[in-house]
């Protein structure tokens, strides 16, 4: 599939490589295309990169409904639905009602096809994906946005499917705060690197799944599922914006708390101790007007790593407030060769190093610093960044990433990530010709020169007087979901 030396890489021949490559991957199940192989690259053994992987194909099914090819992605939904467990199962190995899978992949017998279902059982780490429900409801909702197909909806399976997601994510639980408690390793950051607990990428997309779901759950019955998203969204908003959020007001703030406070009165809600966090490299790191949302928050815990993805999908949504959003992409814009180097973009940053890399990853291989998780680059996020630009009319920024990285992608035949300080190394282990770094490609472009697609992932922001309400909440007040 490379592409001939004397080909010119000029940005059409970029484009039509891109497109001839991701129709390439488009996974077929009894004649119809239902979703994109995770990479086609026949160099490396399958693995499990011969499957469709629900947060993978994302990127591709926004740019597949850009252009019209709505069939894949309707495809898509409907048989991923089928797949979701509806009845309570007693055995704690098999999945739980609600569940979408990580990823699928079509098996013939005996000449029939049929789809096999991963929920994490046959996963490095064996560990459940937590984001696939939530990406599967926002596609859901940029697929009506995009076709205007409004029955889809409320076709009962539908209706079903989205309030069983709901059930998971809004149910009694061992915890009193409004996000989602969820284990290592549960989203695209799917190995360990300590994010176990409220990880931001993963409060970010259960935001807007619900969002998502608030406009979509339109049939009688769903009543109570209504009440709890609307209980739970304000509350979720305050407390991503107010305690997730560092900038150097707040780190002033922060490095002044007294620890062990008691009561109603306490300040430092969560026990933050001083000495854990890196005081005087954010002092350097943070620009004036700079800030961005923490990646995790949570009893004694404050983990200031930047990841991209929560940082992002926040401005998206409409998460992250107008001034955050702008501190945001100052930040990018400020610290441009740590966040994008020359392969835009890294996950997170830093990378965790020497003793902390061994004792958090447990020694990882594939998570060296730097590399994959560790703070490696993933041309995919560069989608998310287009959609940021557009949306804080920062698109010159997001048109630099984009130069800089088309003809590297394309001359090393689109890579999965990549590694080192800068961007500058092919992934160790990157396969080839991955589906989401194409796809996340020509997505930017298109967001580039067509803003009105922010739509399809974008919503309004909750006005302030729902969330100054929030705020007056105390931790754990939660409005607890009526199970049935």
């Amino acid at each position: 599939m490379a592409m001939p030396i004397n080909e010119l890489l000029t940005d059409e021949n970029i484009e039509e490589q891109a497109w001839r490559a991701l129709e390439q991957s488009i996974l077929y199940y009894q004649g119809r295309p239902i979703g994109t192989v995770a990479a086609y690259d026949v160099s490396v053994e399958a693995l499990n990169y011969d499957q469709c992987f629900v947060r993978d194909f994302v990127s591709s099914a926004l740019i597949f409904l850009i252009k019209g090819r709505t069939d894949i992605v309707r495809n898509f939904l409907e048989e991923t639905l089928k797949l979701q467990p509806k009845e309570r199962e007693l055995d704690a190995y098999k999945p739980g009602r609600g569940l979408i899978p990580a990823s699928f992949k079509v098996v013939s017998v005996n000449g029939q096809e049929h789809l096999e279902a991963d929920f994490g059982e046959h996963a490095i780490a064996r560990v459940t994906p937590v984001d696939s429900c939530l990406w599967w409801i926002i596609l859901l909702r940029a697929y009506i946005v995009a076709t205007k197909d409004y029955s889809i909806a409320y076709e009962p399976e539908f209706q079903n499917g989205i309030r069983l997601i709901m059930e998971i994510c809004l149910a009694n639980r061992f915890d009193m705060y409004p996000t989602l408690l969820v284990p290592d390793g549960a989203c695209m950051i799917d190995r360990r690197m300590g994010i176990y607990g409220h990880p931001l990428e993963l409060q970010v997309l259960f935001y807007a799944a619900l969002r998502a779901a608030r406009e979509m759950l339109i049939c009688k019955g769903n009543q109570d599922i209504v009440a709890a998203i609307d209980n739970r969204l304000p509350l979720l908003c305050a407390h991503i914006r107010q305690h997730y959020w560092i900038d150097i007001n707040r780190l002033n703030t922060i490095y002044r708390f007294k620890s062990e406070e008691y009561g109603k009165a306490a300040v430092n809600l969560f026990n933050i101790y001083v000495d854990s966090l890196p005081y005087y490299e954010l002092d350097k790191w943070l620009p004036i007007k700079g800030g961005y949302l923490a990646g995790n928050v949570g009893p004694s815990q404050l983990d200031t790593r930047f990841f991209a993805l929560g940082n992002l999908m926040a401005i998206i949504s409409d998460l992250a407030t107008e001034e955050q959003s702008q501190a945001i992409m100052t930040l990018i814009e400020e610290q441009w060769d740590d966040l994008m180097g020359d392969m835009p973009m890294k996950i997170c940053f830093p990378a965790l190093e020497n003793e902390e890399y061994r004792i958090v990853t447990g020694c990882d291989p594939k998570n060296i610093p730097w590399s994959y998780h560790n703070a490696g680059s993933w041309p995919v996020l560069m989608w998310m960044f287009a959609a940021a630009s557009v949306k804080t009319n920062k698109i010159g920024l997001a048109r630099k990433a984009i130069e800089i990285a088309k003809v590297r992608l394309s001359e090393d035949e689109w890579p999965e990530y990549y590694d080192g300080k800068k961007g500058r190394l092919i992934g160790k282990q990157a396969r080839k010709y991955q589906t989401w770094t194409i796809a996340g490609f020509l997505l930017a472009k298109e967001l580039m020169d067509n803003p009105i697609y922010l739509s399809l992932v974008s919503f309004d922001e909750l006005s302030p007087e729902v969330i100054s309400r929030a705020c007056e909440f105390e931790i754990g007040s939660v409005d607890p979901f009526l199970s049935h």
